[in-house]
């Protein structure tokens, strides 16, 4: 039977310094963002991310700012 690779596999942040997706408060996300701008799976990442709860680090190209506003957007929707 042939397995299937998880997203995640095809992620471009695959083998990069974990670190740069969880700087510090104040710190830059710039290098993180830019690797998740050339990511064929950035999407699949970000669904991953809200759907488990994920608060901390970029995840799909989004800053934990912008992920609570993505949030606030949702649960106002009728």
């Amino acid at each position: 039977m042939k397995q299937e690779s998880c997203w995640w596999s095809y992620a471009a942040c695959v083998g990069a310094n974990p670190d740069l997706f969880y700087p510090p408060q104040g710190g830059s996300s710039t290098e993180a963002i830019t690797i998740c701008r050339a990511c064929l799976v950035r999407t699949e990442c970000l669904i991953h991310c809200l759907i488990h709860g994920e608060i901390y680090g970029i995840w799909g190209g989004t800053t934990e700012a912008k992920r609570r506003d993505i949030r606030r957007a949702v649960t106002r929707c009728p």
